[in-house]
């Protein structure tokens, strides 16, 4: 169902039967991004140039750069990170936890396959033990291609990568 505005079409969920969506409704060369699970709102960012598109065993995948966010990864239709601001997602969800503990020394990430929390994690000296548990290789390759400084955590010594289902991590590690 369309509604007319001033300016531009809304359109419902019910318009859109895929998650692949790199057309704002009314303007071309538009991502837009409209997940379930932000009921609400939506996000639209200019497309200057898709960088890689494709699907892996789990999910599918799409890099483009913005005009205002630079790259930008999408992760099954919903945005996963932006260059400009992933620093603060990155942050947050790293040294909290490792600031509320002292002297942690081995930490488990389940997912976090960009690298951006073992890149922070990395800056705490007293961790001696990173284990990384990711299910889908894919995503850390497009991830080390087009985001080096993010991924750039994978490099630490102290990390070892686990391949498999984040569920078994748990009892076999």
């Amino acid at each position: 169902m369309e509604k007319k505005t001033a300016n531009f079409t809304l359109k419902t969920a019910a318009d859109h039967d895929d998650d692949d969506l790199v057309d704002h409704p009314k303007v071309p060369g538009w991502f837009s991004e409209h997940c379930p699970i932000w009921p609400g709102q939506a996000h639209f960012l200019k497309v200057e140039k898709i960088l890689f598109q494709g699907r892996s065993e789990y999910q599918s995948m799409m890099v483009f750069q913005s005009s205002a966010y630079g790259k930008v990864f999408v992760l099954d239709g919903a945005l996963q990170l932006t260059e400009k601001d992933e620093c603060a997602y990155q942050e947050m969800i790293t040294h909290l936890p490792l600031c509320s503990i002292q002297n942690p020394n081995k930490v488990l990430l389940i997912g976090g396959g960009d690298g951006g929390i073992l890149r922070e994690i990395s800056r705490h000296s007293s961790v001696q033990q990173i284990d990384i548990c990711e299910i889908d290789t894919m995503l850390i390759d497009v991830y080390k291609k087009y985001f080096p400084g993010i991924a750039i955590g994978y490099e630490d010594p102290r990390v070892t990568l686990h391949v498999k289902d984040g569920k078994l991590a748990t009892t076999s590690l």
